[in-house]
């Protein structure tokens, strides 16, 4: 299976190729079209990826998200939530780098097999980085008012993190 994985891609790039030459387009320039409207469109949306990886260190650093945490913890308590889990709920649907490090604190705290180690885990893999991933494809595709799209996917996130919970707990 190993062998037949590692084919896989060489496959579908010299089918991609003979598909191309069969049809007579003409690889190279649109290969280099290609590169340059990517090398474009990544100088467009590097301010706004910088944005929200100062916004999220603002947040970290100011005590803004320790002061959250202690104002939701009786909420969270109440839904079943440990409060020590509210830094990954707030920071994953900015930033995977970001939650990751909160993950790795909460297992360097309380252990891989623990109930928040768990729940952390089974989170980080239940949710998206809703506003990282808008702020990539209405970016890219110039859409200014993205209507319920945010509202929508943090909703999943939310759908994600009670799953999440759930599962955790029947494990438990």
């Amino acid at each position: 299976m190993a062998s037949i994985g590692a084919w896989i891609l060489p496959a579908l790039v010299a089918l991609t190729i003979l598909v191309a030459w069969r049809r007579g387009v003409p690889m190279y320039d649109e290969f280099v079209d290609g590169a340059a409207e990517g090398l474009r469109l990544g100088l467009r949306l590097i301010p706004l990826i910088i944005g929200i990886y100062i916004a999220i260190g603002l947040f970290r650093e100011s005590g803004a998200l320790d002061w959250l945490g202690r104002a939701a913890a009786p909420v969270l308590a109440h839904a079943g939530f440990p409060p020590e889990i509210l830094p990954l709920m707030i920071i994953r649907p900015f930033s995977n780098a970001a939650a990751m490090g909160v993950i790795a604190e909460l297992l360097a705290e309380h252990g891989p097999d623990s109930f928040i180690g768990l729940l952390a885990s089974i989170m980080q893999g239940s949710s998206e980085t809703t506003f990282y991933v808008a702020t990539l494809y209405l970016g890219s595709a110039g859409v200014r008012r993205p209507l319920h799209t945010v509202h929508l996917c943090l909703l999943g996130d939310l759908i994600g993190y009670v799953a999440a919970l759930w599962i955790t707990s029947s494990l438990a």
